[in-house]
């Protein structure tokens, strides 16, 4: 397939700068998978769309204040974005400007209790970066670092809490899994009264997320790599809903890729931690989820590209265009999407 096959025009003034009000007041459009057809809900009707038995698989990674403003120690300003932990206080980096951070460059960061040393090069141009601090790095990362929102989104965010969902826990990411932007603690609730099952997973999400396909032959693009970690609790919970009949369904792309990149040829998963870099797009046979969340994607992007597998590009499409012509709100802090 080709990457001009996922083109749609949007208008710019329906990326959602900002979050709504209330996260459960956002819009729901209903896409059913086998015949096409549309409803438009709101989300905190979920509990009515969904059935006991049910399983509602969530990614619960925590955004980490990634984002540091600092200086190179011979002068001039550096902004740096923390993308994964290689462990021993060394991390892989995007660095802006990247010219100005090679190999021996020396990094400080404001009140001076925070060190590093740029020590080599990834492959991409990342920067791996070791840190030198005395006490707990989170703690540091906590006082000093900033969220580090996607780049389509131009304005500040008056509250970080509304970058996590209210179920995070691990930290780890670099982006948001935005699916679960729009639950609350009472939608949750009102979930397991259903008598839905509600199960976490972890994947940290990177922000190869954001990384455009620039091949446009699909099988020729390299999909970026992300850690999860499956619980022998969650995957209990997957299998025990498949073997009774129950519905998996996935809270975003990140929760699905992980299902799916841990799933059997009979759609169970055990308990594991690892990498994947599985690119879904259509021709794709899924094992373990029945159905998903998720918010409104980029053109061209990894994630039309999975949500297109699952229902079908026309019937992505034609849903994309109904909701351009409803004014729903696009992207990160936009409305959401249930197709079942």
């Amino acid at each position: 397939m080709k990457k001009s096959e996922f083109w749609f025009d949007l208008p710019e003034n329906l990326i959602a700068q900002t979050p709504i009000e209330k996260r459960e007041d956002s819009r729901l459009l209903c896409l059913d998978k086998f015949s096409g057809d549309i409803n438009h809900r709101r989300f905190f009707q979920l509990p009515d769309l969904l059935r006991e038995g049910d399983c509602l698989v969530m990614n619960d990674s925590r955004v980490m204040p990634a984002r540091l403003l600092g200086n190179r120690e011979t002068g001039g300003a550096v902004e740096i974005v923390l993308l994964r932990d290689l462990g021993d206080d060394v991390w892989e980096c995007m660095t802006r400007p990247g010219r100005k951070t090679r190999v021996g460059t020396k990094l400080v960061f404001p009140e001076g209790e925070l060190r590093a040393d740029v020590i080599d090069i990834a492959e991409g141009g990342n920067r791996l970066v070791r840190f030198n601090y005395e006490g707990i790095f989170l703690e540091h990362l906590e006082r000093l670092g900033k969220m580090p929102l996607p780049p389509y989104i131009k304005e500040e965010l008056s509250d970080p809490e509304r970058y996590q969902t209210v179920y995070s826990k691990a930290s780890g990411s670099a982006a948001a899994p935005t699916a679960g932007l729009h639950f609350t603690n009472e939608l949750l609730r009102q979930l397991r009264v259903r008598g839905v099952e509600l199960c976490y997973i972890t994947l940290h999400v990177g922000l190869g997320t954001f990384r455009p396909v620039k091949s446009d032959n699909l099988e020729e693009h390299v999909m970026h790599s992300e850690y999860f970690t499956i619980s022998e609790e969650a995957a209990a919970k997957v299998n025990s809903a498949k073997s009774k009949g129950g519905r998996v369904i996935a809270v975003g792309t990140t929760s699905c890729r992980t299902l799916e990149a841990a799933a059997k040829g009979d759609g169970n998963i055990s308990p594991q931690s690892d990498f994947t870099d599985i690119f879904i797009y259509p021709g794709y046979e899924f094992k373990c989820i029945d159905g998903l969340i998720t918010n409104f994607h980029l053109p061209e992007s990894t994630l039309i590209m999975l949500v297109s597998a699952l229902a079908g590009r026309d019937r992505i499409l034609g849903a994309y265009q109904e909701a351009i012509a409803e004014e729903y709100r696009f992207y990160s802090f936009g409305d959401a999407m249930l197709i079942i």
